[in-house]
């Protein structure tokens, strides 16, 4: 049996009148629906903001995304101008770390589409990544012409590398912390006391853990917590 990919579906409309009347809105879950029209998409959230396409504090956006990430889901959106406009905007959605989908662009999907949406987003980027290869380039020209370029200059980046992944990790490993503290919240408001009864309840809403599993253990919710802590 074929396994339901996740999407959260986010609109934007211009005024409040369109958001009141659906004009634009309709067209939008229609390009969606019809993009996800495969039976084997599921959509659990939907998010519909009233907002100017030139302005970037979007509550619903912020909404959308966490909803994304809290449920490992690709966010889809109509259109590439319903979501901005704006070069700064895209790349911080980038760094959101959530899987972006656009109806009127179905290539956007995996590494091809993260590349294409960060050539939207800044073509400077490209650029930085093609002065990188030039250099690494030019360093084994000067290598393979018996140029020493420093013994132990390879192991060193080698462990600031290392040390940049762990950086990343962790800082991966707060957000979703903090995308999950409403919800662990919640769940102690409604008298869920022990990390037990916690992680059964986050299993049987289909929340995945940080590692994309469908159970979630007493442990895996007490690491969650000494997070927010820390």
């Amino acid at each position: 049996m074929a396994v339901k990919r996740r999407f959260v579906a986010y609109y934007r409309v211009s005024t409040r009148k369109q958001g009141q009347s659906g004009l634009g809105l309709d067209a939008q879950r229609a390009a969606v629906a019809n993009h996800l029209g495969d039976g084997l998409a599921n959509v659990i959230a939907e998010f519909t903001e009233v907002e100017s396409g030139r302005r970037n504090d979007r509550p619903a956006l912020d909404e959308a995304l966490t909803a994304a990430r809290l449920h490992r889901a690709a966010l889809v959106v109509a259109k590439v101008d319903r979501l901005t406009r704006s070069v700064g905007f895209l790349e911080r959605l980038l760094e959101a770390g959530v899987d972006v989908r656009f109806a009127d662009l179905p290539a956007i999907e995996g590494p091809t589409g993260r590349f294409m949406l960060q050539q939207m987003a800044a073509v400077a980027e490209l650029e930085a990544g093609l002065i990188s290869a030039r250099t690494k380039a030019a360093l084994a020209a000067a290598k393979a012409r018996g140029q020493r370029l420093g013994g132990h200059r390879g192991g060193r980046l080698n462990t600031q590398a290392r040390a940049t992944g762990r950086e990343e990790q962790a800082k991966r490993a707060l957000i979703r912390a903090h995308d999950l503290a409403p919800v662990l919240k919640q769940l102690r408001a409604r008298g869920m006391e022990s990390n037990t009864a916690i992680a059964r309840a986050l299993t049987a809403m289909g929340i995945p853990t940080a590692r994309g599993r469908d159970r979630w253990s007493a442990p895996a919710v007490a690491l969650i917590e000494a997070r927010l802590r820390s």
